[in-house]
């Protein structure tokens, strides 16, 4: 697959917009795409300006309103969400190659999980919609009460650059599950999936007209004129705190909503009675896989004292063993930085860690073998206190912390001493602790004895400053869906006939 960046750095692609079934026209600033193993140009993103956002609103509208789309049956958007899926298995080495090349994610694990997680998304809601219906009540005498779900209307799908295919396709299957439009954006840094995606899906003809639209751009030009535009109904972001908030305030003006999936500092704790090998594997796969970029990673270490040391010894030895390198060779485990500027923010927080008192284990620095991209040594630091800044901050990289505990009530306090609140990982074997724990872990969603793992029947999402909403099935429907109830008289209702003395 190398011979993908190669062919790219020689002629580097132009991304554009997709409205109304057409690519659109250049027509706003051009954003340079980088390859972060490399740092050399791959693409020019040509950025979608308000006159373009508004053109594709617009055209996301009438699909809702006077076109084929309008009340699509069931069968229509199942049609259409399977040959979606159908159609990214079937380029599958492709597109797993442009993620690779765009995110700098060893291309193993986006060939095996990223790409086909994306097909497996609109399988997942083609399925869903086919069993899920509304709700009848009759407890009432005299009255039926039906409880449906119609379609929320035009949908912002703001994607973030550390899984752009994938998790901008569970937004995308779940608003075309429902029957609305959507105008989809994916960062500026990662734009190359879902453009070769929207190629794909105009060749084969899977959607009418209007009903999915691409946008590109900066926060700043494309994100602000989609999320502020007086037609969109709700938007749905992945991304990073600070932004989801200003997306917030902009829907406030409009008395609009939105489903913010946001940051994390996952808490991982490992009690003395865990599987040892087990949770070591899955602790370094909770805060190094995807190159350590991921929201729901664990890389907040909780370990207990009584094998602490053994622990630190065998986790360290792995840290520094892991293969950093060329994310097209098989054997990488963990590519570049996203860019320069992650990087770098990586080593600060190293250097901030020691001056906090924090001992470094392994990493904080860039790699010296790879000087081109924008490589770091895998990072594990031994934290003195839950307050250090390593410890509270989202660093999106892959870098560990790792603090000891003594008891239960301890620890529960420490990991829940956080502005976040995604996603928890406990290691025991004692089943009663392990639900006693996770009851008390105030976070969207508890692991057991297990790495990543992700059920699209349950939902998916945070709490506090990780965000609002969640996604998968009922999630995602209550998402993209209003519910309207309708209530039925099934005989005369005894009514006071005001007026009738006149």
């Amino acid at each position: 697959m190398k011979h993908v960046r190669e062919q790219f750095i020689a002629a580097p692609i132009h991304v554009t917009g997709y409205v109304d079934g057409a690519f659109a026209a250049a027509d706003g600033a051009d954003i340079p795409v980088t390859d972060p193993a490399t740092g050399k140009q791959v693409a020019i993103l040509h950025e979608s300006d308000a006159d373009t956002v508004d053109r594709a609103v617009r055209a996301a509208r009438r699909a809702i309103t006077s076109g084929p789309w309008a009340g699509a049956s069931v069968a229509a958007r199942q049609k259409a969400l399977i040959a979606v899926h159908d159609a990214i298995l079937e380029n599958a080495d492709e597109l797993a190659a442009l993620e690779t090349l765009n995110t700098g994610i060893p291309y193993s694990q986006t060939r095996n999980i990223h790409i086909p997680r994306a097909a497996h998304n609109f399988k997942f809601f083609a399925e869903f919609i086919n069993q899920d219906g509304g709700e009848v009540f009759t407890q009432e005498p005299g009255y039926m009460s039906l409880v449906t779900y119609e379609p929320i209307g035009v949908t912002a799908l703001i994607g973030p650059w550390n899984m752009p295919l994938g998790l901008t396709a569970m937004k995308m299957a779940g608003a075309l599950a429902f029957g609305n439009s959507c105008v989809v954006k994916p960062s500026e840094l990662t734009p190359l999936t879902l453009y070769r995606l929207f190629e794909i899906i105009d060749r084969k003809g899977i959607f009418p007209k209007g009903v999915v639209n691409l946008v590109n751009g900066n926060g700043a030009v494309t994100g602000n004129a989609l999320s502020a535009h007086p037609d969109i109904d709700m938007v749905s972001f992945t991304g990073g705190t600070e932004t989801g908030a200003r997306i917030l305030s902009a829907l406030a003006k409009g008395i609009k909503g939105g489903a913010m999936e946001l940051g994390g500092k996952s808490a991982s704790i490992v009690f003395d009675d865990a599987d040892f090998d087990r949770a070591l594997d899955g602790a370094l796969l909770g805060s190094f896989m995807n190159n350590g970029q991921m929201c729901l990673a664990g890389s907040r270490l909780f370990v207990h004292e009584s094998f602490a040391d053994r622990f630190l010894e065998a986790f360290t030895r792995r840290v520094k063993a892991l293969k950093v390198g060329d994310p097209f060779d098989p054997a990488t485990e963990i590519g570049p930085m996203i860019n320069r500027a992650q990087m770098d923010r990586v080593i600060r927080y190293a250097e901030s860690g020691l001056g906090e008192g924090a001992t470094l284990l392994a990493g904080g620095r860039a790699h010296d073998g790879l000087k081109d991209g924008f490589f770091i040594e895998p990072t594990a630091m031994l934290a003195t206190s839950n307050a250090l800044s390593i410890c509270q901050d989202e660093i999106f990289a892959p870098f560990a912390t790792i603090q000891t505990f003594r008891d239960e009530d301890d620890v529960v306090a420490r990991a829940n001493d956080s502005r976040f609140g995604l996603v928890g990982y406990l290691w025991t074997q004692n089943l009663e602790r392990a639900l006693r724990v996770a009851a008390g872990i105030k976070t969207g969603t508890v692991l057991i004895n297990t790495p990543i793992m992700r059920d699209l029947r349950t939902g998916f999402g945070g709490i506090r400053q990780s965000g609002i909403g969640r996604e998968g099935a009922k999630g995602s429907r209550a998402m993209f869906t209003e519910m309207k109830s309708t209530i039925i008289a099934l005989e005369a209702p005894k009514m006071p006939k005001l007026g009738a003395g006149a």
